[in-house]
């Protein structure tokens, strides 16, 4: 079509109009190099005026034609600086200024109202690595190097807006070089507020176990370098916390660590000095090695590579068929592997439920029995931040624990919350959720709330974000089980503080609730949450359920049924008590003595008489719907586990079992057991006998155990299937612990390739999930 010339002549004249803008952009826009990208742009397209941070976000102003300006917009939306996200952002034409010739980047300015996102720390840049391995940069060998591209934020920011006076760099005075690449809006370190070099940051020191010096600065990191090769294990101290070191290729070492921890089983995480080294040790896809190289470096779970013969020690990960693999993500790091150049066990350094420490005090205090030596620094950590733990399963990213790199997790909601709401979480992998403005703040990991000193670390969170927030809680959820010490609080605060409302929400629905707020979906969707135990209605033990929910309730269609943990919680320690109850179902006492069945057998009578006498009377013993209890039933029976060493061990070592066969070799040896529904409960008796006569069956079958692990998950995937068919139009959600296990996702997502399932993203599954959930009802059932 032909365009009169007159108004071609218009839009000319519009485009080269000088006009003034003023841009409020909001989500993680701090401490990512915004504003001297705004900067750059500006200058690049002749547009002067200014830009600041503020609590709520970024300030630009504009002045220039209307070509350059809507040049800048389309710019700063589609290319923003790598590690920024634009969540909102308006434009508004205000009156120009005749003394406007230049761009500049003024003082931030703090508001009561703070609604700017906490970037995450994110692992060294390849410009930082390079400056410190060339000998004629002044970053050589420095361990703190970072810029805006990379480096600490949440973990030593203490208020907003993000700048070096709210940090923990505070007090270390900047040189002359570091100033002015500080001040110069066209340097990447430019106001990159945890900015140093050898001259004025923080510094290295070796210690002892009881904290005399033994070396500082380089030298102390040559001889931690000595003490690993040697077999010592160290604490190190890293960007949310300090790690427990030791040589991974050195069974004595690992082994010791593990004596001294008391930590028997649990698989160590090991730190690889870069993605040659680690695909040594794991096979994985392209997906998994770019998910370990991402910027977020996150402890990836990955298969053991059984193909080559690695040094690793066998302790690292006894009896599991996969590895927790990560990679360098600070300088120190990368100074240590380097030189090392062999894997390291790298855990967080905390006891056993407790924290991570972030204090060499507190490492001589609590750890000083299982280290040899601490390497310190002078740098604060104000905020504690874990490692996270993230697998890959069918394309799709699982966040185990959600930490450093991807948390503190901003969603925005389109809108707006109308009071302050605080979800509390649960009591195990506890986090803590929070609702204001637009934002959706889920915290990093916190842990188990089991001891004194896990409750402190959740009440300092909780002052963390009301810090940086600003935030006063009006609207407080939490779990429904009154004893979990994050319910005790939110009811405690609300007798304490008038004019706030605590509402409770059933832990498997939250759960579901959890994915629901990932992909901020508010309608009915079919949900399964396989899970631990939580408090369901009437008080009885849930965690095998299906629910039809939205976020103003549930119905519950389909659970499990019902079976014993004798002696409650001491069977969820000892779950040869939950074996015995699903067993005394179909046996005497006498029966069950007799049973060709090794574990059985290695039970003194005495035991199982008193505990069957516990069970018959129903003495001391809840019944629960859990899937994970039934893993751990079935872990026992084949003989994989006796005591709970740690959580989820069970679905690990049964996932293990399973991947010694084929679905081949299954299909060939014609096994497979069925989960009937019979009035929306699934039979849990009749699927365990048939567990019990396979393993009794004459019939030989070399590794029985694979078999029956295998049959068992594809039960419970078609059962899962089953039901999910039966509501074709309605998304699915497939949330709670037992979901973590990767095979039986994996034939979820096989069975239901014809259906919708709501992706988790990067909220976990388990009970870490848990506060967004509960969040993401609050904010549904405000007045």
């Amino acid at each position: 079509m032909d365009i009169p010339s007159q108004v071609h002549d218009i839009d000319a004249r519009s485009l080269s109009k000088i006009e003034r803008v003023e841009l409020t952009v909001s989500g993680i826009v701090q401490g990512v190099g915004f504003r001297p990208f705004v900067y750059r742009l500006a200058k690049a397209l002749q547009l002067c005026g200014f830009t600041f941070n503020h609590s709520q976000g970024v300030t630009i102003e504009l002045q220039g034609t209307r070509l350059n300006i809507d040049k800048f917009v389309r710019s700063l939306k589609q290319t923003p600086p790598p590690l920024a996200r634009i969540d909102s952002f308006s434009e508004q034409v205000i009156a120009t200024q005749h003394e406007c010739s230049k761009f500049e980047i003024k003082q931030s300015q703090a508001n009561d109202d703070a609604q700017v996102a906490v970037s995450a720390d994110k692992s060294s840049c390849q410009d930082c690595l390079d400056e410190i391995n060339d000998p004629n940069n002044r970053h050589y060998h420095y361990p703190f190097t970072n810029c805006t591209n990379c480096g600490p934020r949440y973990t030593l920011i203490n208020a907003l807006p993000y700048d070096r006076k709210n940090t923990s760099m505070a007090t270390f005075e900047m040189c002359d070089q570091c100033a002015k690449a500080y001040n110069d809006p066209l340097d990447r370190r430019y106001h990159a507020q945890p900015v140093s070099c050898p001259r004025c940051g923080p510094s290295l020191s070796l210690t002892s176990a009881t904290g005399d010096i033994l070396a500082t600065k380089e030298t102390a990191l040559e001889q931690t370098v000595s003490l690993l090769k040697q077999g010592d294990i160290l604490a190190i101290k890293g960007l949310g916390g300090f790690h427990l070191v030791c040589d991974a290729t050195n069974e004595v070492a690992v082994t010791k660590l593990r004596q001294r921890k008391q930590r028997p089983a649990k698989p160590f995480a090991v730190m690889c000095s870069d993605l040659a080294m680690a695909k040594t040790l794991a096979k994985g896809s392209d997906a998994e090695w770019q998910l370990l190289s991402s910027a977020e470096r996150p402890i990836t779970l990955l298969a053991r590579n059984n193909e080559q013969d690695t040094s690793l020690s066998s302790s690292v990960a006894p009896g599991i068929d996969r590895l927790g693999l990560f990679l360098p993500y600070t300088p120190l790091h990368h100074l240590l592997l380097s030189e090392l150049n062999r894997p390291l066990v790298a855990t967080s350094a905390n006891r056993s439920g407790e924290p991570i420490i972030t204090a060499a005090d507190e490492i001589y205090t609590h750890l000083g029995d299982v280290v040899d030596a601490v390497l310190d620094h002078n740098r604060p950590i104000l905020n504690g931040c874990d490692d996270s733990v993230v697998q890959m399963i069918n394309g799709q990213l699982q966040v185990i624990r959600l930490a450093r790199g991807y948390a503190p997790l901003t969603l925005h909601w389109q809108q707006q919350v109308s009071a302050h709401t605080l979800a509390l979480g649960a009591q195990q992998k506890n986090s803590i959720a929070f609702g204001f403005g637009h934002n959706l703040v889920l915290s990093p990991h916190i842990g188990d709330l089991f001891s004194l000193e896990a409750e402190q670390y959740f009440i300092n969170t909780l002052a963390t974000f009301k810090r940086l927030y600003r935030f006063t809680p009006q609207y407080l959820v939490s779990d429904k089980h009154p004893e979990y010490a994050s319910s005790r609080w939110a009811k405690q605060y609300c007798q304490t503080h008038d004019n706030t409302e605590n509402s409770q929400v059933q832990h498997h629905f939250a759960h579901i609730l959890s994915i629901m707020a990932a992909n901020q979906y508010t309608d009915k969707v079919l949900g399964f949450s396989f899970d631990g135990t939580g408090l369901g209605d009437e008080q009885q033990l849930w965690g095998g359920e299906a629910m039809l929910a939205d976020v103003h309730g549930y119905r519950r269609i389909a659970h499990l049924k019902p079976f014993a943990l004798i002696g409650n919680e001491q069977a969820i320690k000892d779950p040869r008590r939950i074996m015995l109850a699903l067993l005394f179902e179909q046996y005497t006492p006498d029966e069950l003595i007799a049973l060709n069945i090794a574990p059985i057998q290695s039970l003194p009578t005495s035991v199982i008489s008193n505990l069957y006498q516990l069970w018959h009377k129903k003495v001391a013993s809840q019944q629960t719907s859990s899937i994970g209890r039934l893993f751990d039933a079935l872990a026992c029976l084949l003989g994989l586990m006796q005591k709970t060493q740690f959580e989820g061990q069970a679905g690990m070592l049964i996932e293990a079992c399973a991947n010694q066969i084929s679905a081949q070799q299954l299909i060939a040896a014609n096994i497979h057991f069925d989960l009937p529904l019979v009035d929306g409960v699934w039979q849990t008796d009749m699927l365990w006998q048939q567990i019990v006569a396979l393993l009794l069956a004459p019939k030989p079958l070399d590794n029985k155990n694979a078999f029956i692990a295998r049959a068992f998950m594809d039960c419970l995937a078609r059962a899962v299937a089953d039901l999910a068919a039966q509501y074709p139009s309605l998304p699915l959600v497939l949330s709670g612990g037992v979901f973590q296990n990767r095979y039986l996702l994996s034939r979820c997502h096989d069975l239901l390739k014809q259906q919708q399932i709501l992706p988790s993203k990067q909220v976990p599954v388990n009970d870490g999930g848990i506060a967004l959930g509960q969040l993401w009802y609050g904010i549904h059932h405000q007045q």
